[in-house]
C-alpha cells in the first residue's frame, strides 16, 4: 500500500525534525507545517522529493535506529564527494543518496 503524501511528511517530520527536512526540500518548517495541514498542496516536484526521501529513511532505518538514519543524512559521505546526503538530496540527485545508502545498509 502506498502511503499518501500527507502521511509521508508527518513520518519524516517525526524522523528528520521540521529543520532537518525544511532543509532538504528548502522551504521553512512553517511551510511544512501548511502540507502536513493540507492548508496547503505540495508542488509536484517537491513531493516527489519527498517520496525518495522517504523512501532512502526507510531503507536507512530497516538497518538500524531512525536516529542512525538521521545521522547518517546529516554526516559527511566520501561517495557524495564528502558532502551530506541531505545536501545532496536538495540538489535532486535522490538516485546518488539512494546508491550510497544501499552501500551503508549492504556494509552493515
Amino acid at each position: 500500500m502506498e502511503l499518501g503524501i500527507i502521511e509521508i511528511i508527518v513520518a519524516l517530520q517525526a524522523r528528520l525534525g521540521q529543520a532537518l527536512l525544511g532543509a532538504i526540500v528548502m522551504k521553512s518548517p512553517r511551510t511544512i507545517k501548511r502540507w502536513a495541514n493540507k492548508t496547503v498542496r505540495v508542488p509536484q516536484t517537491i513531493e516527489q522529493l519527498l517520496r525518495d526521501t522517504f523512501q532512502i529513511m526507510e531503507l536507512l532505518s530497516s538497518a538500524g535506529s531512525p536516529e542512525v538514519a538521521r545521522g547518517w543524512l546529516m554526516g559527511m559521505n566520501p561517495q557524495l564527494d564528502d558532502q551530506a546526503p541531505a545536501f545532496v538530496l536538495a540538489n535532486g540527485h535522490a538516485r546518488d543518496v539512494m546508491v550510497a545508502a544501499r552501500d551503508f545498509v549492504n556494509a552493515g
